[in-house]
């Protein structure tokens, strides 16, 4: 079938090991913070309707039915997302990325750093 292929082969998304099917790193790695709510939903659509590989091909007349939604909101909440590096599109193709590696976290130079701090860090923030 013709546009079967992912338009970013290497960020090909993949299922978590988790219960979820959404990736929990999402939140834990603050994928999410500083997003619009259309935003969310459209990434929560995209999810739920792509296929294992993350391959959606909902035209924008059929995202604007089923968000309730005009087809300046539909660009506007998809280029939200790409701007994000969550999704990208070639339409009437999307694809909706695995996430991106977390950056290494930035080492502290100005002295000691406590054990807290440095398990912090190992679990992401995770309190």
């Amino acid at each position: 079938m013709r546009g079967r292929e992912p338009i970013v082969p290497q960020r090909r998304r993949r299922i978590p090991p988790q219960f979820s099917w959404v990736d929990h790193r999402l939140v834990r790695e603050g994928h999410l913070r500083g997003r619009s709510a259309p935003a969310l939903a459209l990434y929560l659509f995209l999810v739920t309707v792509s296929d294992a590989d993350g391959l959606s091909w909902y035209s924008d007349p059929a995202l604007c039915r089923y968000l309730g939604w005009t087809p300046v909101e539909v660009d506007a909440a998809r280029s939200e997302l790409q701007q994000a590096g969550l999704i990208a599109c070639r339409l009437p193709l999307c694809q909706v990325l695995d996430l991106a590696p977390a950056e290494p976290p930035r080492t502290r130079t100005d002295g000691p750093v406590s054990v807290g701090d440095i398990l912090r860090q190992m679990l992401g923030g995770a309190r």
